[in-house]
């Protein structure tokens, strides 16, 4: 359920538009003669849990089955807590149309993806019931990562990997392997990467916010601790003042032909949004995203990896700098870097990059995984995958991501819509009446607003609808003003100021069942 209607009349189109991405998106597998729906990578025809977890993000608005992929994966967990990277039943490569379950070793991020999916669909459903049946899953699958040998460095207690391209599937060898390799050998190049530790330390805490909607406290509780450890050692080790460095190396290996230090990669601004980054780092990073779109050649700053490895050095011809992860170009990036600008006081940047993406898809009525550099999208000819949908859901998903909650603002801190944090952002966008609901299809629980910029009266008014939510409204205000008054159905509230950067907010705190209003007035900063 998504419903907007702008002063523009140019945001309803967009959403309309991913909503139809994600839709194309949806597969449905027999699993042992149970239905299993979800979203499908848009360059293989199986069902990943990496990509489905992200695409849940929007797929949850239109998707009323949030529970079957997640029953089916956690249905064929290992038993020391080890998750499946996805599963097919349609032949791709081969002919044959064999139900499989494939595991990519060198993989360190597939267990706390399958947390985070979990989390989108307990958020969306409502259902504690089935959730309590799937605690000791999450549990083991968190725990996997964060004692085995092949995924835990027990010298800095941080999660390990072989030397890949930031989150994907394939590793550096130095030319032993005849193509991409998957594998780990006794030869294997091992490091730290941010993008594991920055979804470990999320997985951990949505992990304990669901142990605590089922009252065991005690667990929510060494979840949290766990988090709060791996986020300071993560950030001491592998923030380089600008950004995360790509790869911090246990093994010693010297790549010649790039400038490692340089290596700015897709799940920077993850770790913003994943909560990994302090503040003060994210802006520090955003700054270096807005360098770049200064700086490069490519019609965006949304890179798999900037500088890229020098071409074919993974294995495969076709990974020449600026295709596919070694320096393509991701919406998924420009998603998550949409949402981080939004949060941290960057929000016309934010709207910048959600506008240039809106005007993509308008013109060409089509979204891929990634472009080229120049901008030309990819094909199965230009990619090591065996697909190149027209419907990517993975980067459209990020992009409708930080369209709900950047722009929009409208944040489910909990599920269900029972706790929300408010956070209307449309000045930056030089929006001025906005009607907007957001839903889920599994529970059809919903919040939504009328947003009224009245700027004769120095005023805005917001009508705030939702069945029964505790609201933290946390509303942008035009630059260099402050909020003077906040009335809440009448009666005046308290409110405090706050600056994001040099963004002015106004934040205050009510209760809305089935309607409130608010009315906030503001006048020219003192300062």
């Amino acid at each position: 359920m998504l419903h907007v209607r702008t002063s523009s009349g140019v945001w309803e189109t967009f959403c309309a538009q991913i909503l139809a991405f994600l839709q194309a998106s949806l597969i449905e597998l027999k699993i042992e003669e149970e239905t299993v729906r979800g979203f499908r990578s848009p360059d293989s025809p199986a069902l990943w849990i990496r990509d489905h977890s992200d695409m849940l993000r929007g797929g949850k608005h239109i998707e009323p089955d949030v529970l079957s992929t997640i029953n089916c994966f956690a249905g064929m967990q290992a038993a020391n807590g080890r998750i499946f990277d996805h599963v097919s039943t349609e032949p791709s490569a081969e002919r044959e149309n064999w139900e499989r379950w494939v595991r990519v070793p060198v993989e360190a991020d597939v267990e706390y993806r399958f947390v985070k999916a979990a989390y989108l669909a307990w958020q969306s459903s409502g259902d504690n019931e089935w959730l309590k049946t799937l605690l000791s899953a999450l549990d083991r699958a968190l725990t996997y990562t964060h004692t085995h040998p092949l995924r835990w460095d027990s010298q800095h207690k941080l999660v390990k990997r072989p030397y890949t391209i930031d989150t994907w599937d394939f590793d550096y060898t130095a030319g032993r392997a005849d193509w991409l390799n998957f594998q780990i050998t006794d030869d294997t190049f091992w490091g730290i990467f941010h993008g594991d530790n920055s979804g470990f330390y999320e997985a951990a805490w949505l992990l304990s916010k669901m142990y605590t909607s089922v009252g065991n406290v005690s667990a929510a509780s060494r979840w949290q601790e766990i988090a709060l450890g791996l986020r300071q050692r993560a950030n001491d080790l592998l923030f380089n003042g600008r950004f995360y460095t790509h790869f911090h190396k246990l093994t010693p290996v010297t790549i010649d032909g790039v400038d490692e230090k340089e290596q700015l990669s897709l799940s920077t601004p993850m770790a913003i949004n994943r909560g990994l980054a302090t503040h003060e780092m994210a802006v520090a990073i955003l700054k270096e995203y807005q360098h770049r779109r200064r700086n490069t050649g490519a019609f965006a700053e949304w890179f798999g990896i900037d500088p890229p490895f020098p071409d074919g050095i993974f294995g495969d011809d076709k990974l020449t700098g600026g295709a596919y992860i070694n320096g393509g170009i991701f919406p998924l990036v420009g998603g998550e870097l949409a949402r981080a600008a939004f949060e941290h006081g960057f929000e016309h940047y934010g709207h910048q990059t959600l506008e240039q993406y809106r005007r993509m898809i308008a013109e060409h009525g089509a979204t891929y995984l990634w472009y080229f550099p120049n901008g030309d999208p990819s094909s199965e000819e230009t990619s090591t995958s065996p697909e190149a949908m027209p419907t990517d859901g993975w980067g459209s998903s990020a992009m409708l991501y930080a369209f709900i909650e950047g722009l929009a603002g409208i944040e489910d801190l909990e599920d269900s819509f029972r706790k929300v944090r408010c956070s209307p952002r449309w000045i930056s966008a030089n929006e001025d009446e906005i009607h907007i609901k957001v839903g889920y299809a599994a529970s059809q629980a919903s919040f939504g607003y009328q947003f009224y910029h009245l700027k004769q009266d120095s005023q805005i008014k917001l009508i705030l609808e939702s069945e029964n939510s505790n609201l933290i409204l946390n509303l942008l205000l035009p630059a260099d003003t402050e909020c003077t008054s906040v009335t809440w159905n009448g009666d005046r509230v308290d409110f405090e100021l706050i600056k994001v950067g040099d963004s002015p907010y106004v934040v205050t705190q009510g209760k809305v069942a089935k309607q409130a209003e608010v009315e906030i007035s503001y006048a020219r900063s003192r300062n």
